[in-house]
């Protein structure tokens, strides 16, 4: 076997026979991976509490032919805050299940990973309101992936000015003139436009500094919402309860 050392995040644990459990874990260097780590359900394992989802630190593993083992680890962050607070807990669970849709493995997961540790940086600030960090996540793991809304200009004709209708079946903005012929459109203000672009183009470190107006927060809410339930093909297990206990 071959020892590697990745940096990463533990998405999501299930325990295998009496005592060991698979690990899926969200790397920089190598995407999304599968590891087992033997013994981390018995009480004076080491590896029982970094085996964990939202632990986030260096793990060796010998790479197997189809999944790894893990070796040691050094975490530097178990999001212990989280842990403590039910409502962020949920979130954080949420997002962790979106980060495994969209990650694969042998791809370079950085901008994955850093968005996601971001994220749950994020929950347990008082600054930013759970909602608004749960909005920008969704629309910025859409945007690194590929599949963001065009809210620069006309998604049909191009038109850089003249737009204030989001349709999430057309895949983003329309002008005035391509409004006529698209159904489902909604009217937002120049501030939600201008939040989803800021959303969108800025870097991962500078998404989680502002707020947001009540009437911006309901609108931006609504367009990535429908936009997310057409461009991702999976209903998530995590945000049904979250949505049952805390609402949206």
């Amino acid at each position: 076997m071959i020892a590697v050392s990745v940096t990463g995040m533990v998405l999501s644990t299930m325990p295998i026979g009496d005592y060991d459990k698979r690990l899926v874990i969200l790397t920089k260097e190598r995407g999304k991976i599968t590891a087992f780590a033997k013994g981390a359900r018995r009480q004076s394992s080491a590896f029982l509490a970094c085996s964990q989802p939202f632990s986030f630190g260096e793990f060796m593993l010998y790479e197997g032919r189809s999944s790894y083992n893990l070796v040691s680890v050094e975490i530097s962050n178990y999001f212990e805050e989280l842990r403590n607070d039910l409502e962020a807990a949920y979130y954080g669970v949420y997002f962790c299940e979106i980060s495994d849709y969209f990650s694969h493995e042998n791809e370079d997961g950085t901008h994955n990973l850093k968005l996601l540790y971001q994220s749950l940086r994020a929950l347990s600030q008082e600054s930013i309101i759970k909602p608004l960090v749960r909005a920008v996540f969704e629309l910025k793991i859409l945007a690194i992936n590929g599949v963001a809304p065009q809210v620069f200009g006309c998604v049909k004709c191009g038109k850089k000015s003249g737009f204030s209708h989001f349709n999430s079946e057309a895949g983003g903005m329309l002008c005035t003139d391509c409004l006529k012929n698209a159904a489902k459109s909604i009217k937002i203000t120049d501030a939600a436009i201008y939040t989803m672009q800021y959303i969108i183009s800025s870097s991962i470190e500078k998404l989680y500094t502002f707020t947001v107006s009540k009437e911006v927060m309901s609108e931006l809410k609504t367009c990535v919402k429908d936009y997310k339930e057409i461009y991702i093909d999976k209903k998530m297990k995590s945000l049904d309860l979250l949505e049952k206990l805390f609402g949206y």
